[in-house]
């Protein structure tokens, strides 16, 4: 069921053409960032100044984002585009009723279903993180650290877990909606939701109920900016840039206490970790609660001719 899965998803024209964007994207970032690799580097105040592959993914003039803003957008659409017909579709069709007959378990389509997704993106990310390290070895010639492995490794990890939320998210829509159209509406519009209304809604809740002096204290009003770091696209924002930026040393604001004193060099990898551990286990969590949900519909459905 699984390559099944996999074939059918590998011969539709939406994750074609959304696969070819993210290439597109991927090799139009990698060209700017190598157009610009010799005056970073060039860069001693940058701490991260040496490290080439991570310098590959974060690298920018400002004509193009960087290749993982480009995934905080494309991401979501990408997990949207291969579950809001994953259920109603075959519905639609008459072809579940004909694999339920078929002497398999229910959850086994549905785990099919997601285990296939994960196999898709996590080989397509892996292969544009290798495509991105070959390019970069050929072009500079300079080998890639064991630290900077561990950091795209964990980059590839998030961007998996991100693009699961809203594949298991549109999954949800697929199966209480009968039409695909609609699931697919839903789905966008929640995303519509998440990056760009919902920061604009607490900055609206802020300013009625919170003095502006208080927003982001470390007082009783601190729960404000952790409302700003629930969103799941702002939780991948947060994790990727902690990890392909080593200099980063905090997604908070720091006091004057905390800034003295500290050297400005990279964070080792356990650090990095360290920090961005609440934004992976909240992403992670939010993946598996979508799933646990979307399992939950899909058992008590019924499926009938």
């Amino acid at each position: 069921m699984v390559r099944k899965e996999i074939s059918d998803h590998i011969r539709s024209w939406q994750f074609i053409i959304l696969l070819m964007i993210i290439v597109f994207t991927f090799f139009a970032s990698m060209y700017v960032a190598i157009s610009n690799l010799n005056s970073a580097i060039s860069n001693t105040k940058d701490p991260d100044h040496l490290l080439i592959y991570l310098k590959l993914l974060t690298i920018t003039d400002g004509s193009l984002p960087p290749f993982h803003v480009f995934i905080s957008f494309l991401g979501p659409l990408l997990g949207i585009s291969l579950g809001f017909n994953a259920i109603n579709s075959e519905q639609q069709n008459g072809t579940l009723i004909r694999v339920m007959a078929q002497p398999i378990y229910r959850d086994n389509l549905l785990l099919s279903k997601f285990i296939s997704v994960t196999i898709l993106i996590s080989t397509m990310f892996l292969t544009l993180s290798l495509l991105m390290i070959g390019g970069g070895l050929l072009i500079t010639g300079v080998p890639i650290e064991f630290e900077e492995v561990v950091r795209i490794l964990s980059y590839i990890i998030i961007c998996v877990f991100y693009v699961e939320f809203w594949f298991s998210l549109s999954i949800i829509f697929s199966i209480r909606f009968k039409q695909a159209a609609t699931a697919a509406i839903a789905a966008i519009g929640l995303w519509l939701f998440f990056t760009i209304f919902y920061n604009m809604i607490i900055n609206v809740i802020a300013k009625v109920i919170v003095p502006k002096s208080n927003i982001f204290s470390s007082g009783p009003y601190s729960w404000i900016e952790m409302l700003f770091h629930m969103a799941p696209n702002q939780l991948y924002t947060d994790a990727t840039t902690t990890l392909l930026m080593p200099k980063v040393r905090s997604l908070g604001p720091m006091s004057m206490e905390q800034m003295a004193g500290a050297i400005p060099n990279s964070l080792p990898i356990r650090d990095s970790l360290l920090i961005v551990w609440p934004q992976v286990s909240g992403l992670i969590s939010v993946t598996i609660a979508c799933f646990a949900l979307a399992y939950y519909f899909f058992m008590r459905k019924e499926i009938k001719c």
